[in-house]
């Protein structure tokens, strides 16, 4: 794939992440994790790396989640089934699970070939090729960072910058 749609794709892509730090970094410890709030703010965070991370593997069979994550793939389940979370994440846990989560998104932009663009994604309710998975990925990461800062501005009065393209580029060599 050209060099040029990987540093867009990138740049974008980054830049939803970047919010999504952004929100976190932002939001007081007392409504972080606050557990009478629906939607939970931490769980917001959460569950965006959680989709985040399971887009990038090849299926659900392929995918492992992160190693603090007690419920494995329990966000899969309806929401009827799916188990109470027993604590909320720390701030560090989801910080190390965005940071993992970039350079996994990185590393995949960076050695996507045009062959792999036009495969099929392996989750079939996507039912796309894994370029398009990409964009669907990058669009539901920037709506629960739009929904963290809508939050944080309701309850702060106050939610972090837009951002319009990442610092880091695509490929550091």
């Amino acid at each position: 794939m050209d060099a040029m749609w990987k540093e867009s794709l990138w740049g974008q892509f980054g830049a939803a992440i970047d919010m999504v730090e952004n929100a976190m970094a932002a939001c007081p410890e007392e409504l972080f994790s606050d557990r009478t709030k629906r939607p939970e703010f931490w769980y917001m965070a959460y569950h965006t790396l959680f989709w985040m991370d399971l887009y990038l593997a090849d299926s659900v069979e392929d995918f492992t989640p992160a190693a603090f994550d007690t419920f494995g793939k329990a966000e899969l389940l309806p929401e009827d089934e799916a188990p109470d979370f027993e604590r909320p994440y720390t701030r560090a846990e989801l910080q190390a699970y965005l940071e993992s989560g970039r350079e996994k998104v990185r590393t995949a932009i960076e050695n996507l070939t045009r062959e792999r663009a036009q495969e099929k994604c392996g989750f079939e309710w996507v039912d796309t090729n894994v370029l398009e998975l990409f964009l669907y990925n990058m669009r539901h990461v920037q709506h629960h960072a739009a929904q963290m800062n809508f939050v944080l501005r309701q309850m702060t009065n106050s939610a972090p910058a837009w951002v319009k393209k990442t610092r880091a580029r695509v490929s550091e060599s």
